[in-house]
């Protein structure tokens, strides 16, 4: 079953909002095995000239996932593509920064649908979504691309 391509690409999900707590960004940095104190302890992190406690490199893709999109998302059948979440695989993942993110930062997260395309006669399909994240002041913060394997057949 093929994705339409004209009805997703260039879908923009509602703008979420959601805020940078320091308890999660500690559970992620311990999770994802980091060991800098800068991750941990606010004294450590403004020694290290942060005004906060800083986001680890991947925490934007837990963030995401801890505010999903309605429009546009891989899962949701009524305002994104309805895929069955038994016919995905996580097949790629990138990021680009433009400033840190810190503990107490409110970023405002949309993702986009920039390009779907098929592999192997259409066995497989590739979603690929941009999300933007920028802070309370407008500001962007990063981008993050995934690339959404989806099975068919």
């Amino acid at each position: 079953m093929a994705i339409d391509r004209n009805k997703h690409v260039g879908v923009v999900s509602e703008p979420r909002i959601v805020d940078v707590e320091k308890g999660f960004l500690k559970f992620f940095a311990k999770a994802t095995g980091e060991s800098d104190p800068v991750y941990f302890d606010e004294a450590a992190a403004k020694a290290a000239g942060h005004p906060a406690i800083p986001a680890p490199p991947t925490y934007l893709f837990s963030l995401a996932l801890s505010a999903p999109a309605k429009r546009g998302h891989i899962f949701d059948k009524e305002q994104g593509l309805g895929i069955d979440m038994a016919r995905v695989l996580h097949g790629e993942q990138s990021f680009t920064y433009h400033r840190p993110i810190y503990a107490g930062d409110t970023l405002t997260l949309t993702t986009t649908t920039s390009d779907i395309y098929a592999k192997k006669g259409g066995a497989l399909e590739f979603v690929v979504q941009d999300t933007h994240a920028v802070n309370a002041a407008g500001e962007p913060c990063a981008e993050m691309r995934t690339v959404t394997v989806v099975r068919n057949g």
